[in-house]
């Protein structure tokens, strides 16, 4: 990776050490200034790795406080003993990480940026700590599962159908692991995904290799459980009106996964919000379109007075955030 960061953990109740990583801090302690930043705080998608970050992290490093964390059986977060991935068990890593890297910092809340996943825990976030959030960016992510009676071929009975249907299979995902993962990571995955539109021609392919390769490794059952749990959890949308912080949404225009319906409907549940359409991108519009979004993100923090208006102006930042 272009840029270094620490790494430190925080112990949830069942034991589980979940990892938070501070950019720009792998030197040691940061100094003091340092932690006077604006913190942003980035939540993945799941199997999402860190360098999907890479240009938003690039462009922020510079003046804010930037910090990623991993969720359960990701990146450097440990398995949880009692194979807890509920979303209320994300929710919950999320809310000590965003207390502990206050506690580090000026106290303040951060802004939150989250992608795929994320979103759903964010919101879950805020339904139950609001004071926690001091501005959103939802990235390439909705308040619920995509309705199953919605797919070209609608499935009955819709999500309670699906996660009936997972939670069938899960015996079946030690037996079947050790032929999918072969494949995930095969020098014929990125082309599949290009074929069937999954990624853009511009999709970096060294990139998402990092991304296959990591599934290819990942606990077969951190993956399929943390989907479960997806699946399993309560939708969010009823927070969408609660939102009183400053709120942007980021939409791909050729996203398969969180198609460009879904991320529509949330701006009809958000008018206000500050909405960013990235053309010729998809669900990998992180690393699709990168510098984009990290400007618009930037943007964003500055139209609404919680950041740094240029890049290393840290000591001209509103103290907002």
């Amino acid at each position: 990776m272009p840029y270094s960061y620490l790494t430190r953990f925080i112990t949830a109740p069942d034991g589980t050490r979940v990892a938070y990583h501070t950019h720009a801090a792998a030197q040691g302690e940061p100094a003091p200034e340092f932690l006077s930043r604006p913190v942003v705080l980035l939540t993945n998608g799941i199997g999402t790795t860190e360098n999907f970050w890479r240009h938003l992290v690039m462009d922020l490093e510079r003046d804010h406080r930037v910090v990623h964390w991993d969720y359960r059986g990701h990146g450097r977060s440990e398995l949880p003993p009692g194979e807890d991935y509920s979303l209320r068990a994300q929710v919950d890593d999320l809310e000590r990480v965003t207390e502990q890297v206050m506690a580090e910092s000026n106290g303040r809340p951060p802004h939150h940026v989250a992608f795929s996943m994320g979103v759903r825990v964010l919101l879950e976030l805020y339904r139950r700590r609001p004071e926690l959030v001091a501005a959103v960016s939802l990235v390439a992510g909705s308040p619920s599962v995509p309705d199953p009676r919605d797919w070209v071929v609608p499935l009955p009975g819709g999500q309670a159908t699906l996660a009936r249907a997972f939670a069938g299979l899960t015996p079946l995902v030690p037996r079947l692991a050790p032929v999918v993962q072969p494949l995930v990571a095969s020098r014929w995955a990125y082309s599949f995904a290009r074929v069937t539109g999954l990624l853009r021609a511009r999709a970096p392919r060294e990139e998402i290799q990092v991304f296959l390769e990591a599934l290819r490794i990942m606990d077969p059952r951190t993956y399929w459980l943390t989907m479960r749990g997806l699946l399993e959890g309560p939708q969010s949308w009823d927070v969408l009106h609660t939102l009183q912080v400053p709120t942007q949404i980021i939409a791909a225009q050729n996203d398969l996964l969180v198609p460009l319906r879904e991320m529509s409907r949330m701006r009809e549940y958000l008018p206000g919000a500050d909405w960013v359409l990235v053309e010729d991108a998809g669900h990998a519009g992180l690393l699709e379109a990168g510098e984009e979004i990290a400007r618009s993100v930037r943007a964003f923090r500055q139209a609404h007075g919680v950041g740094p208006a240029f890049p290393g102006r840290a000591s001209g930042a509103p103290s907002g955030v």
